[in-house]
């Protein structure tokens, strides 16, 4: 992990997104199974949003901003999936409007523990 990976994920801890704060309530502290999600882990070349490493499953929240970053996105999530990770994408509405949708495909994503 390169120390500007690190500094970068430090400071994306300390600066979270509503939406990201809001469903970081909702999966902490193995909330969802008994799954441990880490925020803005650095899974390298790449910070992500959430991770549950035991799981190799990657939470990410798109605001407005990621509409013209769709192609790296796809990249982004080509990359990890061949490295074994399940990737789930969600829009920051979605957070705040739909909170229990959200949580219930998380559990059901073949990357989470089953109940």
């Amino acid at each position: 992990m390169s120390r500007v990976n690190l500094l970068t994920s430090r400071r994306l801890r300390a600066t979270m997104t509503d939406a990201e704060l809001r469903l970081w309530k909702s999966i902490r502290k193995r909330q969802i199974h008994t799954a441990r999600f880490r925020r803005q882990w650095v899974i390298a070349p790449f910070i992500v949003d959430f991770a549950c490493p035991e799981q190799k499953l990657i939470i990410e929240i798109d605001g407005g901003q990621h509409q013209q970053r769709a192609d790296a996105d796809r990249q982004r999530t080509r990359y990890l999936n061949h490295y074994g990770w399940t990737v789930l994408r969600f829009w920051n509405n979605d957070i705040f409007n739909h909170p229990d949708s959200v949580l219930k495909v998380i559990a059901q994503s073949p990357g989470s523990p089953p109940p």
